[in-house]
């Protein structure tokens, strides 16, 4: 991108300010609602601790950032300055910042809880037998069975779920802007089929009571409502489901590389890492203990 086609932010206080927000905008574009919202919040935290415009944020003020943060969890810690290095490496990119003075920042180690995660087949199926409402229990059922994300159940439409011989199939808008489309059993089409109240393909079909699309709030407190009626202690969340799917096919044999493209992870190593979080074999076992 020409710097002509943004306000170089030295002219002006103001101008410095509409600059910034135009390149958070640019750079904010495209990501779901949820991310451009957090994004959004870390880097307001980062420019007021700053005090000055983006293309004058220099290592040290980045570095001064980081240190305030201590008191944070090392995982919260990390995401917010791996937004700020993502934002300060695309100021650069398009020639709005001089240096990509983030990336010389590390962000800090964080321990991999995974396996924490990872709900037993037993939690997950006591988890969608128990929930007395049927399009609750058809939404956490497609969680789990489809491997979806809570954006990607929340945004399908009739449109989006078509028959597949005796079961079915949903094509979903996944992280990246990338579409994949993912194959149903037949129990669980036929339970998702039985939702349909009307011929218009562009309704929800997961429909709030308002009319309108279920949010991922909405959802939220759906899968931890049913976690408590389960009694699983953690707080369970949508993606819990997700991670279950993940380990639960490859416990049971699946291919690493199909569990890949139905999860639509980007690498093969995204998806290796539930072999990590629940081996099969270890050398622990043996050992003359």
């Amino acid at each position: 991108m020409e710097l002509s086609a943004i306000t170089r932010p030295s002219e002006t206080l103001s101008g410095q300010a509409d600059s910034d927000q135009r390149v958070l905008d640019m750079w904010l574009h495209g990501k779901s609602e949820h991310t451009r919202r957090a994004y959004r919040a870390d880097v307001e935290r980062f420019l007021s601790f700053a005090q000055k415009a983006l293309s004058a944020v220099a290592l040290g003020d980045v570095q001064a950032f980081s240190d305030s943060l201590a008191d944070l969890a090392a995982s919260s810690r990390a995401r917010t300055l791996a937004a700020i290095k993502s934002l300060l490496s695309f100021s650069h990119r398009i020639g709005y910042a001089p240096f990509n003075v983030g990336a010389a920042v590390r962000l800090p180690s964080v321990k991999n809880r995974l396996a924490e995660r990872i709900l037993p087949e037993s939690d997950v199926h006591r988890l969608i037998a128990l929930e007395p409402n049927a399009r609750n229990r058809v939404l956490v059922r497609l969680l789990y069975a489809g491997g979806l994300r809570v954006s990607e159940v929340c945004d399908l439409t009739w449109r989006d779920v078509r028959e597949r011989g005796d079961a079915g199939q949903v094509t979903v808008y996944g992280k990246g802007g990338k579409t994949r489309h993912v194959l149903l059993s037949v129990d669980t089409w036929h339970e998702l089929a039985a939702l349909r109240g009307g011929p218009n393909p562009d309704a929800p079909v997961f429909r709030s009571r308002k009319g309108g699309h279920l949010t991922p709030v909405q959802v939220l407190r759906i899968v931890r409502a049913g976690g408590h009626r389960a009694g699983i202690e953690e707080p369970v969340s949508p993606h819990w489901l997700r991670h279950a799917h993940a380990s639960h096919a490859l416990d049971r044999g699946c291919p690493i590389s199909l569990v890949q493209a139905t999860l639509g992870h980007a690498s093969v190593s995204t998806t290796g890492k539930y072999l990590h979080a629940r081996p099969g074999d270890s050398s622990a076992r043996y050992l003359g203990l």
